[in-house]
């Protein structure tokens, strides 16, 4: 299997003064980050938003994969990721992590999508990666 990989770069100070830009190594993607971007309303990204990005993205490749190994390949998943982290008396941690999807396969009965999603859940890639954020959670619906 691959490796893949991202960079960023920090520049013009600290925290509060600084500025830092990301950027894929396949180049498909790059943006702005700073202390605005991740915690007020400056135009950008921050970290918590690509994770809840790659999560949704590896959720719904895992859950088409299974459905289609149960004979249902689906017409459509679309999910969403909230990533919320907080602030703790040490700093900050990543406390909750909700994945919204929903599932377009005609023909599919709640009971095998619903064990479906829970395999997805539990059995992606990120979803492994990110066993340590103390609330995840998902509501999974057909379309």
């Amino acid at each position: 299997m691959p490796t893949r990989s991202a960079r960023a770069t920090w520049e013009g100070g600290g925290l509060k003064t600084g500025r830092g830009r990301f950027e894929s190594t396949s180049g498909a993607f790059a943006a702005p980050f700073s202390v605005g971007t991740r915690f007020g309303a400056d135009p950008g990204t921050n970290p918590e938003e690509l994770l809840a990005a790659a999560h949704a993205a590896c959720f719904s490749m895992a859950l088409a994969l299974d459905l289609e190994r149960m004979g249902h390949a689906p017409e459509r998943v679309e999910t969403e990721a909230a990533c919320t982290v907080e602030k703790e008396a040490d700093g900050y941690r990543i406390v909750r992590m909700a994945l919204k999807t929903r599932v377009r396969a005609p023909g599919l009965d709640e009971a095998t999508f619903d064990r479906a999603a829970q395999g997805a859940r539990a059995g992606c890639p990120v979803s492994k990666a990110l066993a340590g954020i103390p609330e995840i959670t998902l509501d999974a619906r057909l379309v």
